[in-house]
């Protein structure tokens, strides 16, 4: 049998969840290297090259002592986009000692295993999403970026059933994107789209990680 590949990765740390409708557990990130779309507006470009080529035990071993620490069961694959690497080995590793997994991902790279939560971001100027994404999210997370318009909101909100919450994410907490995020929160409901929501980024209101 062939070992599982290495995983190129940027940071190991613990804080807690700042996005999302996990905002404010407890997690441990696993910062992923390498993104396929490099976005403009990205707050964590560093991660794009770089990282140390870690096995999945290796990760787990790392893991462990923040664990023991934080008393946090939540470990979140995040980047860069983590769906670049093939995680499947690590995520099956998390869960047999009895991780909740979670995933971050733009939406455009197949799932290769089901985490315990899935947070979709498309991103401009196409929004791709793949069918694994489409069928597990657990939420939708839309940055408001200068470019966003009211329609690319309906047609993503369409995408997903509506059972699944669409959040509106101001793009890096910038003021601008906060009031643009609140017009187009006001116009989505007026329109009747359902499951729309406001979301902030708890770890940069605390300045921490």
């Amino acid at each position: 049998m062939l070992p599982p590949p290495t995983l190129k990765i940027s940071e190991i740390f613990f804080s807690a969840a700042g996005e999302g409708l996990r905002q404010g557990q407890p997690t441990i990130f696993v910062r992923f290297s390498g993104c396929n779309l490099r976005c403009s507006f990205c707050d964590t470009k560093y991660a794009w090259k770089g990282g140390k080529e870690l096995l999945p035990e290796e990760i787990l071993d790392r893991i462990a002592p923040l664990k023991n620490r934080y008393k946090t069961n939540w470990v979140c694959l995040t980047g860069g986009e983590p769906l670049l690497q093939d995680v499947g080995a690590l995520v099956r590793l998390l869960r047999r000692v009895s991780f909740r997994v979670h995933i971050e991902t733009n939406g455009t790279r197949p799932v290769p295993v089901k985490p315990d939560w899935l947070t979709v971001s498309p991103k401009p100027p196409v929004y791709k999403i793949t069918s694994d994404c489409l069928r597990l999210a657990s939420e939708v997370k839309l940055v408001v970026t200068r470019s966003l318009k009211p329609g690319e909101i309906g047609r993503i909100r369409e995408k997903f059933s509506e059972n699944i919450p669409l959040l509106l994410q101001p793009q890096s907490h910038a003021a601008w994107s906060y009031k643009k995020a609140w017009k187009l929160y006001i116009q989505a409901i007026q329109e009747g789209l359902p499951n729309i929501r406001l979301s902030g980024q708890l770890h940069k209101i605390y300045g921490i990680k």
